[in-house]
């Protein structure tokens, strides 16, 4: 995920995206534990995707209140 992609999207969207991802974060944790995981490299990519995905909602939310 770019982040030209996530801040193109709207506040609900983000919410959505990121329940999704944490998800996936929690199922890869669990993969990582007991040897199952088969992209190590996903890890990193939803961490990062999280990140992108929470530094654009604070973006909005100050954004918003500075209005």
């Amino acid at each position: 995920m770019k982040a030209s992609d996530v801040g193109q999207m709207t506040a609900d969207q983000l919410t959505d995206e990121l329940l999704k991802l944490k998800k996936e974060q929690f199922n890869l944790r669990f993969q990582r534990a007991t040897g199952q995981v088969e992209n190590t490299a996903r890890i990193r990519q939803v961490r990062r995707d999280i990140a992108r995905i929470k530094t654009e909602q604070r973006a909005k939310s100050v954004a918003a209140a500075a209005k």
